[in-house]
């Protein structure tokens, strides 16, 4: 029986999973952005997150602690350097998942897993996405295009019959 076993074990062994998600989450580290499925970025996320807050502590045993998982000088070099020097005063929630679509071969869910404070297009804009709001007033824009269609289609009745009188 399955209980209390809430963790995606991803179709592999405990030690191969391990290896995937250390891999993982080096990678991202490294290159602050990564295309993976929709279940393994799940899974790298409950993994990274804990990493990365042990690395707001500079000290010798989170250090030791977080080698131990990852077992990547660069990459240990790398989260306690610049990674935990943006993300220092952030509570939590230190990775972004976008949904990007289906695989073509398996019809997977791919995404991007991203760390938040390294994504270029948000910082411009201050960390807030714009969201376009459009509503439907009653008043200017429906009086406006049916306004704008009636001198076009004057025009286009006014074209047709001197075409037709060329054409005799």
């Amino acid at each position: 029986m399955r209980h209390n076993k809430k963790f995606n074990h991803l179709g592999r062994t405990a030690d191969h999973r391990a290896a995937l998600l250390a891999n993982q989450a080096i990678s991202l580290i490294m290159h602050k952005r990564i295309t993976t499925t929709l279940a393994k970025a799940k899974a790298l996320k409950k993994y990274v997150e804990p990493l990365i807050t042990k690395a707001k502590d500079d000290s010798t045993n989170s250090r030791r602690v977080v080698f131990s998982y990852l077992q990547n000088k660069e990459a240990i070099k790398e989260l306690f350097g610049p990674v935990a020097e943006k993300v220092g005063d952030r509570p939590g929630g230190y990775t972004r998942i976008i949904k990007l679509g289906n695989r073509i071969g398996d019809a997977a869910q791919i995404c991007f897993i991203e760390l938040v404070d390294f994504d270029p297009e948000m910082a411009k804009d201050g960390g807030k996405k714009k969201t376009r709001r459009s509503r439907r007033s009653s008043g200017a824009k429906a009086e406006a295009a049916p306004a704008a269609e009636a001198p076009a289609a004057e025009e286009a009745k006014a074209e047709a019959p001197a075409e037709e009188a060329k054409a005799e």
